[in-house]
């Protein structure tokens, strides 16, 4: 096991869906006493939201330092109502790069605010892919998506805490706003709470611009049997797919769980401009089309695992502020391989190579048009084709 940025001691849970996350989350924010910090892409002010809400003003009602961080793209549709209603209620709430615009490909106005974390007295922390956002609030009322978080507790809590409150006094130095000095000032010992080893790995635009690139390659670089990937948003650059292809050619098994609804078009058929290379190297693909699946996960030789925020796409790798955990355990990676084999099982097609092939030529046309496209579109904004 590669121990470099891994600490021990931890206990780790996996939480399937808002069914098994937003329970946990709203209890850890109803045990908080001295801060909670909540950071997420989206808030919709659904079912879910308006709980997440009520918990957090409950918080606030007994003197926790409740610090809300929001993206501005993501949220942009939030109210103003709502916001103020927390604020009114004692919740500091800030905006990540509240000025968005869709036509703009201004490299600081993409890098948005993308991860999903939570972290509560510097006890627990949750990290993940999942918004706060019901699993039915889809198009259409599908099934509920397919998404992951992890349940954190154990010496890592200090290195997501600190994470967690820099990105914070960062924003709000921004702002020009008060920063709760009890969420600055308490100092809490992350305790003992298990035997797992485990990293907490983030993508910013400073000190940490490719670790979670970096953590998949170290890990497909030595795989020895198998690389199950699922990713809700999948087009890797040049040396990622290179290094899933070689690990294929040395007889490692790659399975690719990816998603068959189209979500945003451009990715989606871009994404399958990618299966002319990955399929004819032995690399299976199968394609979910139960729902949607958001995941952001992956196990590698039964052992090794991440659960994130993180796309393997250009927008997560090279400009989204990103994190995730990854785990060295042979139970969590198990419980996560089978929980993606059920999904395979459940509501999953593999990708034949012949059939690929034979695929109308229009539907191939427009996937490597929209490849193209976003590689042209990185290229105009400063960044390289690695990933």
């Amino acid at each position: 096991m590669n121990t470099n940025g891994f600490v021990p001691g931890n206990r780790v849970r996996l939480l399937r869906n808002g069914d098994q996350y937003f329970p946990a989350l709203e209890a850890a924010i109803d045990d908080a006493r001295f801060e909670v910090h909540l950071q997420t892409y989206i808030y919709e002010p659904d079912e879910i939201g308006l709980r997440i809400a009520a918990a957090l003003k409950r918080a606030a009602a007994r003197g926790v330092a409740v610090c809300l961080l929001l993206d501005g793209f993501g949220c942009k549709e939030l109210s103003k109502t709502f916001v103020r209603d927390l604020i009114e209620a004692g919740v500091e709430v800030l905006i990540f790069r509240p000025k968005v615009s869709p036509w703009t490909l201004k490299r600081h106005r993409l890098r948005r605010l993308h991860r999903k974390i939570a972290v509560v007295d510097g006890r627990v922390a949750l990290v993940g892919g999942i918004n706060i956002i019901d699993d039915l609030n889809t198009p259409g009322h599908t099934p509920p998506r397919v998404d992951y978080a992890v349940e954190v507790e154990g010496p890592l809590l200090t290195t997501i805490r600190a994470s967690a409150r820099r990105l914070w006094r960062s924003v709000a130095w921004t702002h020009l706003r008060h920063i709760p000095s009890g969420a600055l000032s308490a100092r809490l010992p992350a305790e003992h709470a298990g035997n797992m080893w485990a990293a907490y790995v983030v993508r910013d635009n400073v000190w940490h611009r490719s670790d979670i690139e970096e953590a998949y390659l170290d890990a497909i670089r030595n795989a020895r049997s198998e690389i199950v990937i699922a990713n809700s948003y999948f087009l890797p650059g040049i040396q990622f797919r290179h290094e899933l292809v070689e690990a294929a050619r040395r007889g490692v098994r790659v399975l690719l769980l990816l998603q068959a609804r189209v979500e945003y078009w451009l990715l989606d058929y871009a994404s399958r401009a990618l299966y002319d290379s990955l399929l004819p190297a032995g690399i299976e693909i199968y394609e979910y089309h139960a729902s949607f699946m958001h995941s952001k996960v992956a196990v590698i030789d039964g052992h090794w695992a991440t659960v994130g925020s993180s796309n393997i796409d250009p927008f997560s790798l090279l400009l989204a502020r990103e994190a995730n955990v990854v785990v060295d355990d042979v139970g969590f990676a198990t419980e996560l391989r089978e929980d993606i084999e059920n999904s395979i099982r459940a509501g999953a097609h593999l990708v034949r190579p012949d059939h690929w092939k034979r695929d109308h030529w229009l539907r191939r046309m427009l996937a490597w048009a929209a490849y193209g496209f976003i590689r042209g579109s990185l290229g105009i904004i400063g960044y390289p084709d690695r990933g």
